[in-house]
Order: structure tokens, then C-alpha cells, then sequence
């Protein structure tokens, strides 16, 4: 049987919620990575759209 005496303490605490999305958005290697791709899909489409 499953003991679930008083005394534990529970696995998940509301204090200890999950990180999410916007914790990762917020890690500053991501940020750099992520507008060094924007930036390079941009200066690809300014390149298809004006000199091509």
C-alpha cells in the first residue's frame, strides 16, 4: 500500500512552480541567438525583395 504519512513533505510545492516559456525567452543566449536568425532571415528577404 501507498504510505502517505503526515509528516512528508508533497513532491511539488506551489512554491517551486515549473519555469515556462517566458523564463526561456528571458536566458540572454537564447535572445542573441534567436536575432541573430531573425536578423539573417531578414537581410535574406530584403535581398529577395529589392535586388533580386
Amino acid at each position: 500500500m501507498l504510505d502517505t504519512s503526515a509528516g512528508e513533505t508533497p513532491a511539488a510545492t506551489p512554491a517551486e512552480e515549473p519555469r515556462g516559456c517566458l523564463f526561456a525567452l528571458s536566458q540572454p543566449p537564447l535572445m542573441i541567438f534567436l536575432a541573430v536568425i531573425g536578423s539573417l532571415l531578414l537581410m535574406a528577404a530584403v535581398h529577395d525583395l529589392f535586388l533580386l
